[in-house]
């Protein structure tokens, strides 16, 4: 095989022409075959897999910087950078990460998992290059899908002052999670069937250099001419106009026509972007197809590209789904926000049947908050379907245009919690510290499928902004017993008893109802009850329990810092109630990647640890007690 000469980075520098074409289809074999087993990001890593390579051949490794946007198609260039091994354990808990890491490999230039940082992370590059004197190239690599961001925007207007060579690659293959939308969209649509204009262009400049004296003179004024050559045959070239030199477009699943047009970006002396047409999944009919679903899957079957394993429950995602279109049907004044999620965030079905009232801004979280502010303000009701650790790209727009003017915005927080094996960039961990701290911000989560439900339907309701929070996976089917009318502000009790209370956060229920057990089986009195909401905090069920309880234990899938546990521990400090309060949750650091499972049992989000913890923390607060009591009565309570 000709993947076996790949050992580590620029080993493919080695290789002969007539191997180039075997080695593509080796990778590609090799990535069905894993990605197969492990699941992860398909689609998009098939469709760059000659680019990756003409990359690795024109560029020189870890002196040169390759910066990948996102980083989800970065699974050829772990191959050819001596990663081979790993991937029997991608993405899996201590294994090799679906994402650039700096620590796993000095050919890992920069940390990425969200979209639109590449460029203006290359830049960094550039400048920290050209001030230390040092010489290397930079490259960023960036998706269609992640032009759609407003960042890319922000560095290109920058990129657009430089002296020095900067090179954009930009990976045009039409589809970002789901289909990409948009202007930009349209226009690099225009760039697609232009190709008249390269030939003619080259064609010009080769005649008019043939002028004696003159020639070259006349080329290098059409090109500084805001009506040049490019204006002519395709009006409005937006990178040219903004001082970057545009080559292309190129085919993206020519190795040697991509290595040749990187070795002419390298000989500039400012921003260059190389526009690269791709075809998400090729080499793999399943993906090429529905490219969507491939774009990150679980394991599946090679012949058939169908899922393995048995079809789950509905998740919360589904319930989600479900429960936005009934609401719709109800209320026309109900629209739909999404930033180029529709299938992940479950609105496709919306978009399905209310066209009109669904919106799909591309991977513009910003705009999208900001959009659904403007769409309140004019008297609808607007959901913004979110992942959570996309959420966080538009806490501005949530503080200062949707809370700040307290307008009636649902935010549907998906994938809340820990997420699994994209690891720390997609964790859901800080949504419930980062809302909680806004004024006006109602901050929401269900035990189940059912009050899953019922809180979609009271927060579109609601006059003001509010966020319901849920995890990735199947909606929790137990609890079923308990649905108590949903009353603004206030907690559910679900068993009342003595000594231990837990107090738990949306889907933690059932973790709380296993430690419930443990404690029980123990021969512990204990209390369970639904915390419902972590803003505003239910201070009446505080100060009620801790009439009866000692120990209070605050269970969530946040962070500790500035989360539903620490807002407890402040209030229960500020009225000096007599409670100890043990927080449950993720510690003050960011968690990798791997099974979500591992990933709770290593945070001590498991019923064993977790009831030994609160076991020792009440063994403690009684020794205390009995200690205050011994030194003011002489008595020491049992």
């Amino acid at each position: 095989m000709v993947l076996d000469k790949i050992q580590g980075e620029n080993d493919i520098q080695q290789l002969e022409p007539d191997e180039l074409d075997i080695l593509a289809q080796e990778i590609r074999g090799f990535l069905i075959e894993k990605v197969s087993v492990t699941g992860g990001h398909l689609a998009s890593n098939l469709g760059a897999v000659e680019l990756t390579m003409a990359l690795h051949m024109a560029f020189h490794l870890p002196e040169d910087k390759l910066i990948w946007d996102v980083g989800h198609q970065s699974y050829t260039h772990k191959l050819l950078t001596g990663r081979r091994s790993g991937f029997d354990g991608l993405r899996t808990y201590g294994g090799m990460s679906g994402f650039p890491k700096r620590k796993e490999s000095d050919c890992d230039a920069f940390n990425t998992g969200h979209s639109s940082t590449s460029i203006s992370a290359g830049l960094g590059f550039t400048a920290a290059r050209d001030i230390c004197g040092e010489d290397y190239h930079v490259v960023s690599i960036i998706g269609d899908g992640s032009m759609t961001g407003g960042m890319a925007y922000e560095a290109l207007n920058n990129a657009a002052r430089l002296k020095s060579n900067f090179i954009i690659v930009l990976n045009d293959n039409n589809m970002s999670i789901s289909e990409n939308v948009g202007g930009m969209s349209n226009y690099l649509n225009g760039l697609r069937t232009a190709e008249a204009y390269i030939d003619l262009k080259k064609g010009v400049e080769d005649t008019l250099k043939k002028i004696p004296g003159q020639g070259e003179k006349l080329v290098y004024r059409i090109r500084k001419t805001k009506s040049g050559i490019k204006q002519l045959i395709v009006p409005g070239m937006l990178f040219e106009n903004m001082g970057i030199t545009y080559l292309g477009p190129v085919d993206g699943h020519d190795v040697k026509m991509l290595y040749k047009t990187f070795r002419e970006a390298k000989r500039l002396d400012h921003a260059v972007l190389v526009h690269v047409l791709t075809k998400k999944g090729k080499g793999y009919i399943p993906a090429e197809e529905n490219p969507s679903r491939f774009h990150g899957t679980g394991p599946f079957d090679i012949e058939t590209g169908e899922p393995k394993g048995s079809a789950a429950s509905d998740s919360y995602t589904d319930v989600f789904s479900k429960v936005i279109c009934d609401i719709g049907k109800h209320d026309e004044k109900v629209v739909a926000i999404t930033a180029a999620m529709e299938d992940g965030t479950g609105l496709s079905r919306f978009k399905k049947y209310f066209p009109q009232r669904f919106f799909d801004v591309g991977i513009a979280e910003e705009h999208a908050m900001t959009f659904a502010a403007g769409l309140a303000a004019g008297g609808m009701k607007p959901v913004v379907a979110l992942y959570s650790s996309f959420l966080q790209r538009a806490y501005d727009q949530i503080v200062h245009d949707v809370c700040m003017q307290n307008l009636p915005v649902t935010l549907a927080i998906d994938r809340g919690g820990l997420v699994g094996s994209d690891g720390e960039t997609h964790q859901g961990v800080f949504d419930l510290s980062f809302l909680s701290s806004i004024p006006n911000m109602t901050v929401m989560s269900p035990k189940n499928r059912w009050e899953m439900a019922d809180m979609m339907r009271f927060a579109v309701d609601y006059p003001g902004p509010v966020a319901v929070r849920y995890p990735r996976g199947s909606a929790y089917m137990g609890m079923k017993k308990f649905r108590a009318p949903i009353v603004y502000g206030e907690s559910e009790m679900l068993y009342e008893e003595e000594e231990i209370a837990l107090l738990f956060v949306g889907h933690m229920s059932s973790l709380a109802g296993d430690i419930r057990k443990e404690l029980k089986h123990s021969g512990f009195s204990c209390s369970l009850i639904n915390a419902r909401f972590v803003k505003p905090l239910d201070t009446k069920m505080l100060e009620h329990l801790a009439e009866s309880h000692s120990l209070l234990v605050t269970i969530e899938e946040n962070v500790l810092t500035g989360g539903f546990g620490s807002q407890v521990l402040d209030y229960v400090s500020q009225a000096k109630l007599a409670l100890r309060v043990c927080t449950v949750g993720i510690a003050d650091e960011y968690i990798e990647h791997g099974n979500v499972d591992v990933l709770r049992q290593a945070a001590g989000l498991e019923k064993h640890a977790a009831a030994k913890r609160i076991i020792a923390d009440y063994t403690d607060s009684m020794e205390s007690a009995n200690a205050h009591m011994k030194k003011d009565t002489g008595i020491v309570r049992d």
